[in-house]
C-alpha cells in the first residue's frame, strides 16, 4: 500500500522508532502493540530501510491490519489496526 502525506488517517497512538536499526524497530513494535486494545489504530515511524519488510511481515504474522503505508523522504510511515 502506498499513499501520500496529504491523506489524513485517524489514529489512537504513535510509536517513533526512527534512529533504531534492525531488529530494534521490530522489538519496540512487539512490546508496544501488546499494550494496545483490540481495534486501536496506531502509527509507527521508522527510518531503517529494513523496517518496511520487517514490519509488514510482522503484521501478516500477527494478524494486525496494515491500514496504510507510505514513504516521506527517509521516513517510513505505517498505520496499523490491532486485531484479535
Amino acid at each position: 500500500m502506498t499513499g501520500g502525506k496529504d491523506k489524513e488517517i485517524k489514529y489512537d497512538t504513535e510509536l517513533d522508532t526512527r534512529g533504531l536499526f534492525c531488529p530494534e524497530p521490530l522489538f519496540e513494535l512487539r512490546t508496544f502493540s501488546e499494550s494496545l486494545d483490540i481495534g486501536q489504530c496506531f502509527k509507527v515511524l521508522a527510518d531503517d530501510p529494513a523496517a518496511e519488510e520487517d514490519l509488514t511481515r510482522w503484521a501478516k504474522r500477527t494478524g494486525t491490519e496494515l491500514v496504510e503505508f507510505f514513504k516521506d523522504g527517509d521516513d517510513l510511515i505505517f498505520y496499523f489496526r490491532k486485531r484479535e
